[in-house]
């Protein structure tokens, strides 16, 4: 068993600023959700049988509490902001596990979901399907990893100290001390990403710095680490066999209507059709085209579906 874990909030700004070099700023308005639904049906023709995805229902999360300037939803454009909650209702149509956040973020999310599932003897591997950074600190080994389509690579754990100079579970501390200005919070002054590596091989977690290390910064580096820190407690789920998907649901006939694309229904309608007929068969693998030679922290083989 092989488990995808999608951001859904993510894909829906990616489809969404994609799709802004054809339309010429014409943005359809179901434009980035029939796009997420085709790459979510993608992977499904691909093989993938066991798909959560999670989304932000809103922007704001606790976190937004610690610290005041936390990313927020202002400045989110209101075409991008009006396919939100469409794209859940989609996504939940369709039959994929869906779980929209409130209090947590969707990061929360995949990584609560990374977690449950990597407890289960049956799953061979998690995939975790975004280029975010915070996401690095849930990759364990080669057993759950994180699949970057931005830059064609799946990353395991000897990928992210390839790629951040710390191990998966120091990314946290590692964050904390260079920043991460997409989630609104700076770092520690003078620390750059060279820096931070170096301290954190050198004296392990933020909480075991030296005085000398940080002085008076200290408390503000822990602070932001906090923030940092994914939450891997949410209950989204009992059993990894939930995320089986189960076919397209009766509501998906209309959602396919109003996005936009008329292929949208047929196409889950084969996907369905092709799941069924593959039942038992061997499992196939997706394959990501590589714009260089992998090299150390990018695995050669692709990740299988099933």
């Amino acid at each position: 068993m092989i488990v995808h874990l999608v951001d859904g909030t993510y894909e829906l700004f990616r489809h969404f600023y994609g799709l802004r070099r054809f339309t010429k700023g014409n943005d359809r308005p179901m434009g980035a959700v029939a796009g997420v639904l085709n790459g979510l049906l993608e992977m499904i023709e691909g093989g993938a049988a066991y798909i959560g995805v999670a989304t932000d229902h809103v922007i704001e999360s606790f976190r937004n509490e610690l610290w005041d300037g936390y990313k927020t939803g202002e400045g989110i454009e209101p075409a991008l902001l009006a396919q939100f909650h469409p794209l859940e209702e989609a996504v939940a149509a369709m039959g994929v596990a869906l779980w929209p956040m409130v209090e947590l973020e969707a990061d929360d999310a995949l990584a609560s979901a990374a977690f449950i599932a990597s407890k289960d003897p049956r799953v061979e591997k998690v995939c975790i399907w975004t280029p975010d950074k915070d996401l690095a600190q849930c990759v364990r080994d080669d057993r759950v990893v994180q699949v970057d389509r931005k830059s064609n690579t799946i990353r395991d754990a000897a990928g992210v100290r390839a790629k951040f100079g710390v191990s998966p579970q120091r990314m946290p501390d590692y964050l904390a001390l260079v920043g991460d200005a997409a989630d609104g919070y700076p770092g520690i002054s003078g620390i750059g990403p060279k820096g931070a590596a170096s301290l954190i091989e050198r004296y392990g977690s933020i909480e075991d710095f030296p005085p000398q290390a940080l002085g008076s910064q200290k408390k503000l580096a822990l602070l932001f680490k906090g923030l940092a820190t994914l939450r891997e407690d949410a209950p989204l789920f009992a059993d990894t066999a939930e995320l089986k998907w189960p076919g397209i649901t009766e509501r998906f006939a209309s959602i396919a209507a109003r996005s936009g694309d008329p292929k949208l229904l047929s196409r889950a309608e084969r996907a369905l059709q092709a799941v069924r007929a593959s039942m038992g068969s061997p499992e196939v693998s997706l394959k990501l085209k590589r714009k260089t030679k992998p090299s150390s922290n990018v695995s050669k083989r692709a990740p299988r579906f099933k």
